[in-house]
């Protein structure tokens, strides 16, 4: 990455931090995964339960292997469930959590965040029930508005999950949205979040690399 792009990365953020702030939430700026990995572990004490939603962030950033190599934590992972069962009640444990770790799809620069979700556990425990939320997010989900981080999601993130996940949907053939209500839709629910009801709440750590879809 050029030291230019570096800089305007750090600018940026600047702009998102405060209006975060402005919102009722905490942001923070990291130039690099390793320092994002450090100041998320930082941001969860010693004896917290923890839980998570679907995200590359995490896993490209490292943060997800930090939680997982955590001894002094109880994680609440869902990949370690043995049924279906077991799953379904992870997803209504998270929602007791004292920590939940996501990132968002978009993020505009005047510090709101939008989230599309198939199944919903992930902007349901954004909205409401952990403790604390803390969103790890890298520069490249940044966008002017509203509409241009909907359409970030039509266009980018929901045809690359698609792919990934190997879903049936038209996404995932054309790598186009397509507006579909096909039975594998991961389009199901659209959260804005504006502000944050709880102040400081929700904690976003921007990172200056390419994290995630």
């Amino acid at each position: 990455m050029s030291d230019v792009l570096k800089k305007t990365y750090e600018i940026q953020a600047k702009t998102v931090i405060k209006a975060l702030e402005k919102r009722n939430m905490r942001g923070y700026y990291c130039s690099d995964c390793a320092s994002a990995v450090k100041l998320a572990e930082e941001l969860v004490p010693a004896g917290s339960t923890v839980s998570f939603g679907g995200s590359m962030s995490l896993s490209d950033s490292g943060v997800m292997d930090m939680l997982r190599n955590r001894s002094d934590i109880r994680l609440i992972d869902r990949s370690k469930a043995s049924s279906p069962e077991e799953t379904k009640q992870m997803y209504r444990d998270s929602f007791s959590s004292d920590v939940y770790f996501m990132s968002t799809n978009a993020i505009t620069l005047d510090g709101e965040l939008i989230n599309i979700d198939g199944n919903g556990n992930r902007v349901a425990a954004l909205i409401y029930g952990p403790d604390k939320v803390v969103m790890v997010v890298g520069m490249n989900k940044l966008v002017s508005t509203v509409e241009d981080g909907v359409n970030r999601v039509s266009d980018i993130a929901a045809p690359a999950n698609g792919v990934r996940l190997n879903k049936q949907t038209p996404c995932a053939t054309t790598g186009f949205c397509h507006d579909c209500l096909s039975p594998e839709c991961m389009c199901s629910h659209t959260v804005i979040t504006r502000r944050c009801y709880t102040p400081d709440r929700i904690h976003v750590i921007l990172v200056g690399e390419t994290l995630g879809y």
